[in-house]
């Protein structure tokens, strides 16, 4: 069974940081490029972050730029998301995911990841 288990989340202060760790287990992922998304209540899912299956090249949204970033370690098959100087407004639940292929997966494009995990609950608080 392929899992996608998310961590890290939690409760911290406004200017604080947060690691989240996706573990990933039943395939090696490996090959795959990764995502990170949020959610918050009453909106939609949104686009982080996102990360070659190489690792060398990442993508960011704007409105979490030079505050986090993302990394893999494929060695462990974890994929990780620093989140640094974080504002009430990055309150949401955190997914990753997982995309095979496609041409748009580096834009934030949904369709396009295979797996998905359960998320991880970050509260930021003011």
């Amino acid at each position: 069974q392929v899992q996608l288990v998310e961590s890290g989340g939690g409760l911290v202060q406004a200017g604080g940081s947060l690691r989240l760790s996706c573990a990933t287990s039943g395939r090696t992922f490996r090959s795959y490029n990764r995502g990170w998304f949020r959610q918050a209540p009453g909106k939609e899912r949104e686009f982080v972050a996102a990360i070659s299956w190489s690792g060398s090249t990442t993508y960011y949204a704007d409105s979490v730029k030079d505050r986090f970033t993302i990394s893999r370690d494929n060695d462990k098959n974890t994929v990780y998301l620093q989140m640094n100087s974080l504002k009430p407004e990055d309150a949401a639940v955190y997914y990753c995911a997982a995309a095979a292929a496609g041409s748009s997966w580096y834009r934030g494009d949904r369709g396009e990841y295979d797996y998905w995990g359960q998320g991880t609950q970050v509260t930021v608080s003011s």
